[in-house]
């Protein structure tokens, strides 16, 4: 256990730490070959991960691929100013617009999607419209929090729903039935904590006049037209082929190949090409495959060690307790876990633990969804609980609004625990009453 734990502590220091020229990949791969070489892991045990983690990997890198072009095209770009544009010169119908903005964003294109491209764009709009700093403050906590608290509703809007749902076999619908009510609460708590908490820095007004028109912002109208029933037939699609056991990378995957075709004008040989598809496909999330399969190999090995056993006894504890308690306690001991450990490695942790556990079905059905809304935001009590936090950070240091870890950690501490705690209740209430959630 001690040894198996060890290496995990180090994995992740050097994931975190991000040596220059190592990058998350290498670093949690090298964790894997250690965990192996030191009988920790087994080959056996190594196959088993591949499996879990290869297809919610290469959807996520799929759709990075999706948000990148798009964004490149001034798809985002657009959004943003037209929300803008709604918010009609009043500073308090802007800030709930742009929250709402990043919750679709985020629900569509993922978390990641959400809180590194649309954050960029904010921000240049509040430098545009002469926010002050405090003002501008207020807006990027927003679009940074709301994109991991509304990351819920589909399968594909979290790296941590898509291995969830494939651990346990939740089919697209099935899961979406169940999540996106939730997910409505998640966004009505996190809109009104972040209200109550900086509402004293919005301004009451600003001049759409400074605004460009949003059709200034795209790029490539090619792609930028192609993107609305792209993505309408996306949507329909994983609800289409969830029934046969169509992997969810195969249908994203089918979306990216497309898109890029578009952006590269396959069919002139990339003459009139605007948006540099090679660049976008060098800059694809490609060392996320060798992180999730490194980094669980290593996790693997702790729940061999013992912390499967540890997890699962926790889970049983909890649910002799009533579902009330099974369901608000797993989702906190989830979020907990995962500002800690990181959200990924502690969903495998606690898939694996709710597998062991022997709990009635409910339950069950309760402590999987509980999981998946504990690791989709307990991520926000500290910079650590997700890479995409830390990536977040990394962008906002680079424009010129550092945030550190303690001022994250107090805003964190704030805000997540009232939006926790509304998601969790709403799942226990409303799980029960959906045909399709196995209950």
């Amino acid at each position: 256990m001690w040894l198996a734990l060890a290496i995990f502590v180090v994995t992740l220091t050097l994931v975190i730490w991000q040596p220059k020229g190592l990058g998350i990949g290498w670093s949690a791969l090298g964790g894997a070959v250690v965990a192996l070489l030191l009988g920790v892991v087994s080959w056996a045990d190594v196959g088993v991960v591949w499996h879990i983690v290869w297809d919610a990997t290469f959807t996520f890198v799929a759709l990075i691929v999706i948000s990148l072009i798009l964004d490149e095209a001034g798809f985002f770009a657009w959004a943003a100013l037209h929300v803008a544009r709604w918010g009609n010169g009043r500073g308090r119908v802007l800030f709930p617009l742009i929250v709402v903005l990043g919750a679709v964003i985020a629900a569509l294109f993922a978390n990641d999607g959400a809180a590194l491209l649309l954050t960029p764009i904010v921000i240049a709009i509040l430098v545009r419209l002469d926010f002050t700093a405090g003002a501008t403050f207020a807006f990027i906590i927003a679009t940074g929090f709301v994109a991991d608290t509304t990351s819920l509703p589909l399968i594909t809007s979290n790296l941590v729903n898509i291995v969830t749902a494939n651990y346990f076999q939740i089919g697209f619908g099935q899961y979406a039935a169940v999540m996106v009510p939730v997910d409505m609460v998640s966004l009505a708590a996190v809109l009104m904590v972040l209200w109550m908490a900086f509402r004293h820095r919005i301004p009451k007004s600003y001049s759409i006049a400074k605004l460009e028109p949003p059709r200034s912002a795209i790029k490539d109208l090619l792609v930028f037209r192609a993107a609305f029933p792209l993505l309408a037939v996306l949507l329909v699609a994983y609800f289409v082929t969830a029934p046969f056991g169509v992997p969810v990378s195969f249908v994203t995957g089918a979306a990216a190949l497309i898109l890029v075709a578009i952006a590269g004008r396959w069919w002139r040989s990339g003459r009139g090409a605007v948006v540099s598809v090679g660049s976008v496909l060098r800059h694809a999330p490609w060392q996320i495959v060798l992180f999730s399969l490194g980094m669980y190999v290593v996790v693997y090995g702790l729940g061999n060690a013992g912390l499967t056993a540890l997890g699962a006894g926790a889970l049983q504890w909890l649910a002799e307790r009533g579902n009330f308690v099974a369901t608000i306690g797993t989702g906190f001991l989830s979020a907990a876990v995962a500002s800690v450990m990181n959200n990924m490695p502690s969903t495998l942790v606690g898939a694996l633990a709710i597998d062991h556990a022997q709990v009635p079905a409910v339950t069950r059905a309760l402590m999987i969804h509980a999981s998946v809304i504990g690791n989709d935001l307990g991520p926000k009590f500290t910079p650590i609980g997700s890479l995409a936090t830390l990536l977040w950070l990394h962008v906002l240091a680079r424009k010129g609004h550092k945030i550190g870890w303690g001022q994250y950690m107090k805003i964190g501490l704030l805000i997540t625990p009232p939006v926790l705690l509304a998601a969790l209740v709403a799942l226990f209430f409303w799980l029960p009453l959906v045909p399709t959630s196995g209950v």
